[in-house]
This record gives C-alpha cells, structure tokens and sequence, in this order.
C-alpha cells in the first residue's frame, strides 16, 4: 500500500468515524442534549457525499465481468414502470463495490434518486439486529442459547415455551407464534411492550422451536436484551459496534435518521402517489427500524459476505447465515418464488439454492418502501435494491440479475410487455 493511498484512505476512515459517532450521539441524546452537536448533521451529510463520490455511480466506473450497460438499460425498463416512482440499485462483483446508480426521483416533482438518497430497509433491518446479537455473543457479552425469561424481557409466550425459548430460537422466528402476530396492532399504535406481554394468551402453531413462523413484534424483543446488556439505547449499540466500524455513514435507527436526512425518499403506492410516513414499525428497530443509501446497504451485503472481518468474524456471520429452519416459499406468488428451492431462515438471514448456486440474503417491505439484498457467498457477488414504492418489481429482478452472473439464458422474471403489475409479495419478506 502506497503511502499516499494509505493516507487518503486513513482521511477517509476518520471522517466515516466522527460522522458515524455523532450520528449515534444524535440518535441517543439529541441535538438538545449536546450543544457542540449542533454540527453533527453536517458532518453527517459531508460524509455522505464523500463516500458517494468514491462510489462507481457512473457507467466511465462500471467494471467487471457483468455487461453493466445491458443491465443499466433493463433496470431502466423496469424503473419505468407505472408502479415505480425511485429506485437505487448496487452491485458487488467478486467482493468489489462495481455499480451504483438511481433511477426515478424522490417524489413527483422532486430531486433524482441517487447514491445520497436515503431510504427505509424494513424488515431487511433483521439482519442488522441477529448480527449485533451475534457479535456480542462472539464477545462473550451474551449467550444465544441462553433461554429468554433469563433476560427479563416484556415478552410472554404460551405454556412451557416461557421458560424455554432461546435467543436462537427467537432470531431464526421460531417462537411458535402465529405468522405476524398481532402487527395489526402495531399499527394501530399500541406499545410493543404490550403486545408482547399479550402473547401468552395465545395459541402456539407448533411447538416453539420447532418451525418457522414470521414475526415483527417478537422478534424486537431482541432490542430488551441488548439495551439490558449494554445500558444504552439499541440504537446507540449499532453505531458503535457495527454502523461506526463498517463506515456505513448514511445509516441510522429511526424516523428522525431518515426525515433528517438531507436527501430522503417518501413513500408511494403501487399507484406511485405519495403516502403519508408511518411509523408504525419504527416502534419496532430490530424488526424493521433502519435506514440507509444504497452505497451503506451495498456495504453491509460486503460485510456480510465476509470482506470486513476486522468486524463481523467468519464465527460470527457462520451463525448468522447458518440454515436452521425450513421455510415455506419466499415472495409469495412472484414468478421467482418457483425458482428459490430449499429455502431456509439462520439468525434473521434467508437462503435459498437458485439454479444450483447457493444464495444469501433478505428483503423488506413497509408501506410506501421496499428492500433486497441478494448474494452469493461463493463468488462474493451479489445485489441490493431500495425503492419508494409499494412495487414488486425490484424482488423479480434478482432472477434476471443472477442469471447475467451465471451465463445463464435470459427469462423475463420482470414481463413488463403484458401490461400486468404481477402477484403481490408478502410483506413479511
């Protein structure tokens, strides 16, 4: 490593740190709180826009074995669509950060979608939250076969499972609740401390620990142990031990990281008009409570396939990422669902075999916004997709993409000349 590169990139690193560092601090106290953070955002969002600038954001940078021109001008198609109103879109070939681009706008009328915007993850945010988990069970701060009554937490289960569910268990969703237990309520407002406190009336699908049931409201009891782990708020923890490390400078945990961003997406229907923000789910941060540009999502697919290991060790994304229970079919009826076989949950991380690959990954899907994030282990490549609207289309087009990766013949995952939006995609994903 030459020495002026080694010096630039030390600038770089310190700037992603103090930036990252009064992100958390504004997330924990407030600008209130702490006069002299009264220059955080900025510093937040001149961090943004230096980490954009290194970004292969123009097709002059887009370099690899993939035609990124060929897949720029599909990704155009599919942007087109009536259904989408923005889209960000990366690719890492081989473990390199090759393409970044924004296609569409921030709303009607407003500024481009591009590697400064920020959007909602939703329930991409669980691979952030079984991660930390992980991380500090590595450290030795906690233990995930640890039964969850130990941590005296606001969530009451039926029976025995009270008594016997694990921090494992409950990060691979295999409390035993029904699917999405009682998330008509989060919405409505209710406080998820109570509505965890309610599940004890309940009746189990299955023995708890023994299959897959998807939840939002259980599954952030995990934030309970953390904060009564470390003493501070849950998202005051990932910037310190994940978001700060990893550079991930336009990433945050709750509404205020995304309205108080300087460039963010509102969110839209299938229609493409706008929606009011909820934030309904935000109540829930382990679940669904995270935020970020396409180049930290990009980032964190980097780290999760083992490129920052001076953060997330091999130990720690192998308990990640480990299958430990089957699920049913994953994107409900979309055509793409038939081609993802042996799909299977680890610790709030999906994988499934495509054609013969093994892959990685999880979406998300909040009113008004969609996630992805898709990856090869073996080869390191993989993509990620954040949009504004409540389209479908971004989770098809995975299929398109990997077929480009394997030199596979084309099909028409996106069939954008039938006129059709396509089957709905559960939420839940």
């Amino acid at each position: 490593m030459s020495r002026i590169w080694q010096s630039e990139w030390e600038k770089r690193r310190r700037l992603r740190w103090i930036a990252a560092g009064a992100a958390g601090l504004v997330l924990v106290g407030g600008l209130a709180a702490l006069p002299f953070l009264k220059k955080a955002p900025k510093a937040v969002s001149e961090a943004i826009e230096q980490a954009a600038l290194n970004t292969p954001e123009k097709p002059s940078a887009w370099h690899g074995d993939i035609d990124y021109d060929a897949l720029n001008a599909r990704i155009n198609a599919m942007a087109a669509d009536k259904t989408m109103e923005g889209l960000a879109v990366a690719v890492v070939e081989k473990g390199r950060l090759s393409f970044v681009h924004g296609y569409g706008r921030t709303t009607e009328g407003g500024a481009k979608v591009d590697a400064r915007t920020v959007f909602r993850w939703a329930s991409l945010s669980k691979t952030v939250a079984s991660t930390l988990s992980a991380r500090m069970a590595a450290d030795g701060a906690l233990s995930l076969t640890e039964p969850l009554v130990a941590f005296n937490t606001s969530l009451r289960l039926p029976g025995e499972a009270q008594n016997t569910l694990t921090v494992e268990e409950l990060l691979a969703q295999r409390t035993g609740l029904g699917k999405n237990a009682y998330d008509g309520q989060l919405e409505d407002g209710v406080d998820p401390a109570k509505i965890r406190g309610s599940y004890g009336a309940l009746k189990t699908v299955c023995p708890p620990g023994t299959c897959h049931s998807y939840q939002n409201v259980a599954y952030d009891t995990i934030t309970e142990v953390i904060q009564g782990k470390t003493g501070e708020p849950y998202a005051a923890t990932v910037q310190r031990k994940l978001f700060g490390p990893l550079g991930m400078t336009g990433a945050s945990v709750g509404m205020a990281g995304l309205t108080s961003a300087p460039h963010w997406a509102r969110p839209h229907d299938r229609a493409r008009r706008e929606l009011k923000l909820s934030d309904a789910y935000y109540h829930v941060p382990a679940a669904a409570g995270v935020n970020s540009t396409i180049v930290d999502l990009a980032t964190w697919m980097q780290a999760q396939m083992g490129l920052k290991p001076d953060v997330l060790s091999s130990t720690v994304l192998d308990e990640v990422q480990r299958p430990r229970v089957a699920t049913g079919r994953p994107y409900g009826r979309l055509n793409i669902a038939r081609e993802l076989k042996n799909p299977a949950y680890g610790l709030g991380m999906r994988s499934f075999t495509y054609k013969g690959h093994r892959l990685i990954g999880h979406s998300g899907g909040v009113s008004g916004y969609r996630s992805t994030m898709m990856f090869d282990p073996a080869t390191k490549t993989g993509i990620v997709m954040l949009w504004n609207s409540d389209a479908n289309l971004p989770f098809r087009f995975q299929g398109e993409f990997f077929d480009r990766v394997y030199r596979i013949p084309f099909t028409d995952y996106l069939d954008l000349d039938s006129g059709q939006p396509g089957a709905e995609a559960s939420l839940s994903d």
